[in-house]
């Protein structure tokens, strides 16, 4: 029969108090005393389980949002979908949830602390715009993280991911089989993950299409609509070679680039066909409508969470890589 939590405190000479708040994840105690407690605890055959259903039942799990170099905004519809997936399977799955923003430019160690010795079960931590470095605090955190909406082979823990390889190869594709044209390239100029991606999926589709990847004109926009559009405005401006189609890394900067095309003069799809990526609401709103794909977002923010209480309930799980399957939304752009 393993130790009790009474006899462990008795044994390394310390309170019941300060066991029982490190057992339990709770705040009180530092770091390195929660590390030897523990640790103690498992050399001694502490029964886990009855702690591990106590901290679930009254736990929170807490949906981190970092923010970078302003390719995430919060209250973007993409970002309001996905926060409402997660926000509706955690219900669903009867575990609260909590929001935490942070921003590159104050986040201290401090502002980690605050979530170790919280009431913090399980991390779901949005990494559009961070690089293994980024990450690497949070994966000092004792409790579980997933990882969302990017992927590092150099990091083991649990990600889930679009599959933007995919997507982008079919929307290159549908772009070649409709304009019958080599298509070009409207790249995003943050250097975030899913764009590589992105690029890497355009690329395949090229080189498969017996094109040679070095005759891809490409144009580099920021990812925004207004961002795009004064780019490409300057681009217009310098009468820059212009591919008769292109594949954008995003919808605003389809949109942005749509809406430059056209205060030049160009005919959208008579002239220059588009095809951008999230299926975001302005796809709609825009003449022409755009061909895109879609990614089911609010699916995206579920399985993040499925992914997180299945790693909560059994933390020696191996560690998988989850990617949602996106599809091609043909419109009028095309």
């Amino acid at each position: 029969m393993g130790i009790t939590a009474k006899e462990l405190a008795k044994k390394m000479g310390i309170s019941a108090a300060a066991v029982s708040m490190a057992l339990n994840d709770k705040p009180g105690v530092s770091a390195a005393t929660r590390k030897k407690i523990k640790h103690e605890a498992e050399k001694y055959g502490y029964d886990f389980s009855k702690v591990k259903a106590s901290a679930i039942k009254n736990g929170s799990i807490y949906f981190v949002i970092y923010k970078k170099n302003g390719v995430v905004v919060a209250d973007t519809p993409f970002y309001a979908e996905l926060s409402e997936g997660i926000s509706n399977e955690c219900k669903a799955q009867g575990y609260k949830l909590k929001v935490q923003y942070y921003y590159e430019s104050d986040f201290t160690m401090a502002d980690l602390e605050a979530i170790q010795y919280s009431d913090c079960i399980g991390v779901i931590i949005l990494a559009t715009e961070l690089t293994p470095s980024d990450l690497k605090p949070f994966l000092t955190l004792p409790v579980p993280v997933v990882i969302l909406d990017s992927y590092y082979e150099t990091i083991d823990r649990d990600f889930v991911t679009i599959n933007n390889v995919q997507g982008a190869y079919r929307a290159t594709q549908y772009l070649i089989r409709k304009v019958k044209a080599q298509p070009g390239y409207l790249m995003g100029s943050y250097r975030i993950q899913n764009f590589k991606e992105r690029q890497e999926g355009f690329r395949k589709a090229v080189h498969e299409n017996g094109m040679s990847r070095s005759q891809s004109i490409i144009h580099e926009l920021s990812p925004s609509i207004e961002g795009a559009y004064l780019d490409m405005c300057d681009i217009l401006k310098n009468k820059d070679y212009l591919a008769k189609c292109y594949f954008a890394d995003n919808d605003l900067i389809a949109a942005g680039a749509i809406r430059a095309f056209k205060e030049f003069g160009y005919r959208i799809p008579d002239d220059i066909a588009v095809v951008g990526f999230d299926n975001l609401p302005i796809s709609q709103i825009i003449e022409p409508s755009l061909s895109t794909i879609n990614v089911p977002k609010a699916a995206l923010g579920g399985e993040a969470v499925k992914r997180l209480i299945m790693r909560i309930q059994d933390p020696k799980l191996a560690y998988t890589r989850v990617q949602i399957t996106s599809s091609l939304v043909d419109r009028y752009s095309v």
